[in-house]
C-alpha cells in the first residue's frame, strides 16, 4: 500500500476507532484499554485490492503475493523463496517499507495454512533495523525456547527472550484469529495477546533495540495476514538503505 493510500485509510478508519469508546473489539466491561491515551492511528489496511501491496518489502517477493480467497482480502505468504538470513532467523518477512515506530500497539488478523505441527508458526516483527537486528514474535502450539516465544536477532542468531510459556496457540484449518502487539520501547515490554484473550500468551521485556519497522511472516511456514491497524504516540521516517537489496 502507498503511503498516500494509507493516509487516506487512516483517516476513514480513525473516527470509528475513537467511537470505540477505547475497548478492545468484542471486549467486554473491564478488559485492558484499547490504546493508551496520547496514540493516534497511524497505519490500515484492509488488502481490498491488489494494489494494496504497494508501500511494502519483502526479504524475497516471490513468497508474497495479494489473495482474494473466500472473499477477503490478504496478504499471502505462499512460501518457495530463496532468502538466506545472514544468522538463524525466519526467512519469511513482509514489511511496511515507510513506517518507523518504537512505541505502538498493533492489531492484525492473521490465517495460518501450513501443515499441522508442533511449531506451526506464524510470526510479528518490530523493531526492524535491518536483517540482522530486530525483534519478533513466534506464535506457534507448542512452546519452549525455540517456539512460541518473543526473540531477539542481532548480529547473531536468533535468541528468546523469555521462559518458556504456559501455553501456545491453536491455529486451526481455515480459521481467522486476531493477534495483538503492545510494544513499549522505554520499559523494553512486550505483549502478544491471542483472539479475546485476558492475558497475553507471550510475555517477554528488552530494550536493546528502539526504533524500527514492523512486519509480518513466519520462520519457515505459510499464512495470511489481513485487517492491519496500528496506533502510535510518535513515528518517523525510516533510515534510508538498511533493508539492503530486499524486494519491493
Amino acid at each position: 500500500m502507498s503511503r498516500r493510500r494509507g493516509r487516506s485509510l487512516v483517516r476513514a478508519v480513525g473516527a470509528l476507532s475513537c467511537a470505540c469508546a477505547c475497548v478492545h473489539p468484542g471486549a467486554g466491561e473491564g478488559r485492558r484499554p484499547f490504546v493508551p491515551e496520547g496514540y493516534s492511528l497511524v497505519y490500515a489496511e484492509d488488502f481490498g485490492q491488489p494494489g494494496s501491496l504497494e508501500g511494502w518489502v519483502f526479504s524475497d517477493g516471490s513468497d508474497w503475493r495479494w489473495s482474494g480467497e473466500g472473499g477477503v482480502g490478504s496478504l499471502e505468504l505462499v512460501g518457495g523463496g530463496a532468502f538466506t538470513p545472514p544468522h538463524r532467523s525466519p526467512r519469511h518477512i513482509a514489511l511496511i517499507e515507510d513506517l518507523w515506530l518504537s512505541d505502538f500497539v498493533l492489531e492484525v488478523d492473521l490465517l495460518q495454512t501450513g501443515r499441522q505441527y508442533g511449531h506451526r508458526d506464524l510470526c510479528l516483527f518490530f523493531g526492524f533495523v535491518s536483517p540482522t537486528r530486530y525483534y519478533y514474535c513466534h506464535l506457534a502450539p507448542a512452546p519452549d525456547e525455540r517456539a512460541h516465544n518473543a526473540f531477539l536477532v542481532h548480529d547473531a542468531p536468533r535468541r528468546n527472550l523469555a521462559g518458556v510459556m504456559d501455553a501456545g496457540v491453536e491455529w486451526g484449518e481455515g480459521v481467522w484469529h486476531r493477534v495483538r502487539l503492545e510494544r513499549s520501547a522505554a520499559d523494553g515490554a512486550i505483549r502478544v495477546f491471542f483472539d479475546d484473550s485476558e492475558e497475553p500468551t507471550i510475555t517477554a521485556s528488552d530494550a536493546s533495540l528502539s526504533w524500527g519497522r514492523v512486519g509480518f511472516g513466519s520462520f519457515d511456514d505459510t499464512g495470511r495476514v489481513g485487517r492491519v491497524r496500528i496506533w502510535a504516540p510518535e513515528e518517523r521516517a525510516p533510515a534510508s538503505g538498511s533493508l539492503g537489496n530486499w524486494h519491493r
